[in-house]
């Protein structure tokens, strides 16, 4: 099959790249030409865990390429699908600008039938928002193209998003016509050998399906975080109310870590975007309110913690490991790390950070500045600082020598975000521990 991939960001290329590795022909526009050129050129733009190794044989193969001509996009696919932005406005709903400018251009460009599938996450009734845009469009070419509009959004994890497109556990089809559906049938069955994971829904439901999705996962996070301000003031500890609750099959263990808050492109943006939409049809979404606002202060819990302990921050040196909102990615998006360097920064101290793969990105975010070190490793971050903040569970901080953080720290304390340490062992070694609701 051919498929035009409108916008090579995150979604984009991580499904065509994909696609494409199931035979397909594929091609990725964006309007962004640096882009384009860096992809062209050989160059990952973002970091995902073996993505770079799907392009590379892909487009060696020659059925995954890419451009900076919308046209040759729109005139290339049957199958037209649509994963650009949707950035929040000032008042949190999501800006539609980049979808509907990509439906139109679809639509000007298109010579025969073309199945458009939205796969950016958007409020209910883009769908038809899309379909009059492109009616619009084809009216004033004076053609009569047909046309089919689907949703189909997506469920990847950053840092997993390649195996999840592989491996889906769902595969979502908002569909209003049965040529679309059969299409879209046919592009995915070869991630479904095993069993059918399809869910066919209409339109306005598939739409609603993927922010209700991130709107749970992230009610889950931010109700742990919540218990776990709580087990704090009764000396309880928060991890082993988790093992506690997740072992009822009704509830399960995923997404109930308590830790230092939600970030990333997703969660933040999708509650603000469902409650806009709550409220635009009358409702006050109490419970997203809520979700939102724990969240929100949650991303300041080590600061206030570090505050307690030291009584004032000024002049404190702060270790920092993890820039990025998870591990295995460079998105800083939203990322606790951003609001803590900053209420650090503000107070008089100063941070020096180590993560992986994000030192680039926060380079590129707050450039050069006197109170912030980008170390080259842990160790380095940590030598001379006050106290060590955990604020991304990477892998390479599970089982750090505790000796030698305890040496080079001018002050024996480990302020753990992610409750990724026993508190016992990490006192038997002489350290001072403060975690998420261990019951201190």
């Amino acid at each position: 099959m051919k498929i035009s991939m409108i916008g090579a960001g995150y979604v984009g290329l991580v499904t065509g790249a994909c696609l494409s590795d199931m035979g397909n022909e594929v091609l990725c526009v964006d309007v962004d030409e640096a882009k384009i050129n860096r992809l062209n050129s050989g160059e990952i733009p973002i970091h995902e865990p073996g993505l770079d190794q799907v392009v590379q044989r892909n487009v060696a193969a020659g059925r995954l390429r890419f451009s900076a001509v919308p046209a040759e996009g729109a005139q290339f696919g049957e199958i037209q699908m649509i994963a650009v932005g949707t950035p929040p406005d000032e008042d949190g709903s999501a800006d539609l600008k980049y979808v509907l400018d990509a439906a139109a251009c679809v639509a000007q460009h298109m010579d025969g039938y073309r199945c458009i599938v939205d796969k950016s996450t958007v409020p209910v009734g883009t769908g038809d928002r899309v379909e009059q845009r492109v009616r619009e469009t084809l009216l004033r070419r004076g053609v009569d193209h047909p046309f089919s509009v689907a949703s189909n959004p997506e469920f990847l994890k950053e840092g997993a998003a390649v195996e999840d497109f592989m491996k889906p556990d769902r595969i979502v089809l908002g569909v209003e016509d049965a040529h679309a559906e059969r299409l879209l049938r046919e592009l995915y069955a070869p991630f479904q050998r095993n069993h059918d994971r399809t869910i066919l829904m209409s339109r306005r439901a598939a739409e609603l399906t993927k922010y209700a999705a991130n709107a749970m996962l992230a009610t889950r996070i931010s109700f742990m975080n919540e218990v776990s301000r709580l087990a704090d003031r009764v000396g309880v500890d928060i991890e082993q109310v988790r093992i506690g609750i997740g072992s009822d099959a009704r509830i399960g263990y995923s997404f109930l870590y308590a830790g230092a808050g939600y970030g990333g492109s997703c969660f933040p943006k999708d509650i603000k975007a469902l409650i806009r939409t709550s409220e635009d049809h009358g409702l006050q979404p109490s419970l997203l309110n809520a979700v939102e606002r724990v969240n929100d202060t949650q991303k300041l819990v080590l600061v206030n913690k570090a505050r307690a302990r030291f009584g004032s921050l000024r002049g404190l040196r702060i270790a920092l490991w993890g820039l990025s909102f998870k591990p295995n990615t460079d998105d800083m998006r939203e990322a606790a790390s951003r609001t803590i360097m900053e209420a650090l920064w503000a107070e008089g101290a100063s941070v020096a950070a180590y993560d992986p793969v994000a030192i680039d990105e926060c380079r590129r975010i707050y450039g050069d500045r006197d109170d912030l070190v980008l170390a080259a490793s842990p160790l380095e971050a940590v030598r001379g600082a006050d106290a060590l903040m955990l604020v991304t569970e990477w892998k390479e901080f599970r089982s750090p020598n505790f000796h030698e953080i305890k040496a080079r720290l001018r002050q024996p304390l480990i302020l753990d975000g992610r409750n990724l340490y026993d508190p016992v062992a990490v006192r038997a070694r002489g350290l001072e521990y403060l975690g998420i609701g261990r019951g201190q």
